[in-house]
């Protein structure tokens, strides 16, 4: 049988990228793979190596691309980062951009990002698909993280690529859209010679185009089995991950001194947004009391995103609207950093623009500041509150490390200790399980639970996933797309 893929005692030069054990993995004709394991454990790093990125010591990655008249990696394999499919095409994308107009001049547009397609009914089936004629004339930078994604898999699957690489690909879609890529890759692995490789955090839910898996663990590549016998070793996610030590922390943590005491946490009275001729939000009438835990759903492109920019003042437009926060209304007089200093946030706009090669520690400790760096040095008691939730995510040992050298799971637990750092009023969670395994996936869910039995926490969350919410959840809001 023809192997594509063939990686035999494979160790990489450069002992940084290295895996404990030499790397032995085959991807045959006619296989489609998942890439499995816990955050952390070294699944980019495979990956890496598959395609070449880190060279090896002793041998090299053997391909063999036919019918495919190219024998170049980079004809043959494409790669969809994690990181990618936020749409970070350059290193220039900051935080608030998104929300910044007058940066519009300066970016690209969609339709000049897509490349011509050589096949005209791939071209029309992923344009129907992916709702593409509509985001054509729309600046890259502002659209949702889930229409990211559909033009990041848009661009690269026009290119028609032998094997298709993707970190994480349903996270940050709705349910009809990740139903429509299933399909849609099913029926492009029946018209072509395209084969997959899935790298996946979430593997309750593994696609049925996924005929064997390869585990990672511990940075050590797992022999490659069926996905039915990985299925039938699969142990259960424990009910509760949380230790009732951390709980009873969490529960007996002190108040500060300087917390509002509102009954209204968030008022938006008829409240519209507009970028261009597009209307994101018309006349939104909405209602955060004290204590109360909302989930805010809705498709890609809804405005989910921008409504939350809009409460956190990340968003120029919201001094034009009418918002009252913690019962001061929005413009009058109070700064950017007053509203701040209230809130814990993360989102996907945040982990996309966080490139800062700081260690782990220090992003959190940005959180005290609402900074994206660390710019004013913590107090020592400051640090050791840092310490003390970095110990509540499980990730106290990885404090010195720098964040651009942690993988995106581990990366996204950083950024979730960030957010809870201050002890927030009011925590507003955007999609805040993207990219955690299904242990940290429970972890997190038991620390947010945890966390709002506090007195008058009140959290807005956002996830296209109703098992991600916590039990704690009172209301809900669904935005529907301006067409």
């Amino acid at each position: 049988m023809q192997n594509i893929i063939a990686i035999e005692n494979g160790v990489v030069r450069h002992p940084l990228y290295r895996m404990k054990k030499p790397i032995n993995m085959t991807l045959a004709e006619g296989e489609h793979i998942a890439i499995v394991g816990p955050n952390g454990a070294g699944k980019s790093i495979l990956v890496d190596t598959i395609i070449g990125r880190w060279p090896l010591l002793m041998n090299e990655v053997k391909y063999d691309f036919s019918p495919s008249p190219s024998k170049m990696v980079y004809d043959n394999i494409k790669y969809i980062a994690f990181r990618d499919s936020y749409g970070d095409a350059d290193g220039n994308y900051y935080y608030q951009q998104r929300w910044n107009t007058h940066d519009l001049d300066e970016t690209p547009v969609v339709r000049d990002l897509l490349p011509k397609a050589t096949n005209p009914e791939l071209k029309k089936t992923l344009y129907d698909l992916f709702d593409i004629e509509t985001m054509l004339d729309k600046h890259i930078i502002l659209l949702s993280s889930g229409e990211l994604r559909k033009f990041q898999l848009t661009k690269t699957l026009l290119s028609n690529p032998r094997v298709l690489i993707m970190d994480n690909p349903f996270i940050g879609l709705d349910a009809k859209t990740r139903d429509q890529l299933h399909a849609l890759l099913c029926e492009l692995i029946r018209m072509t010679c395209l084969q997959v490789i899935l790298v996946l955090s979430k593997t309750d839910d593994i696609p049925s185009l996924i005929t064997h898996v390869i585990p990672v663990e511990n940075r050590m590549c797992g022999d490659k089995i069926t996905l039915k016998a990985y299925l039938a070793g699969c142990k259960p996610v424990p009910e509760r991950v949380l230790s009732k030590e951390k709980e009873e922390r969490i529960l007996a943590l002190p108040y500060g001194d300087g917390f509002y005491h509102t009954d209204h946490v968030v008022d938006l009275n008829k409240v519209s947004i507009r970028y261009g001729e597009r209307t994101i939000l018309k006349e939104l009438d909405w209602s955060v009391k004290c204590g109360e835990k909302w989930a805010l759903s809705g498709d890609n492109g809804s405005g989910k995103s921008t409504l939350l920019s809009l409460v956190c003042a990340d968003n120029p437009q919201s001094y034009a609207c009418d918002i009252t926060l913690f019962g001061r209304k929005r413009g009058s007089g109070e700064s950017i950093w007053e509203i701040k200093k209230h809130i814990g946030y993360v989102s996907p706009e945040m982990h996309r623009a966080y490139l800062k090669n700081l260690p782990a520690i220090d992003i959190v400790a940005s959180g005290l500041h609402d900074s994206v760096g660390l710019y004013k040095r913590p107090r020592p008691e400051q640090m050791e509150t840092c310490e003390w939730w970095m110990d509540i995510f499980g990730i106290a040992d990885l404090k010195e490390r720098s964040f651009l050298q942690l993988s995106s799971g581990e990366q996204r637990l950083v950024l979730l200790a960030r957010a809870f750092v201050k002890d927030p009023e009011l925590l507003i969670l955007d999609e805040p399980l993207h990219g955690l395994d299904l242990v940290n996936r429970r972890l997190v869910k038991d620390i947010i639970e945890t966390f709002c039995r506090r007195r008058d926490k009140t959290m807005i969350m956002v996830t296209h996933y109703k098992d991600e919410l916590p039990m704690c959840i009172t209301g809900s809001l669904h935005l529907k797309r301006n067409e």
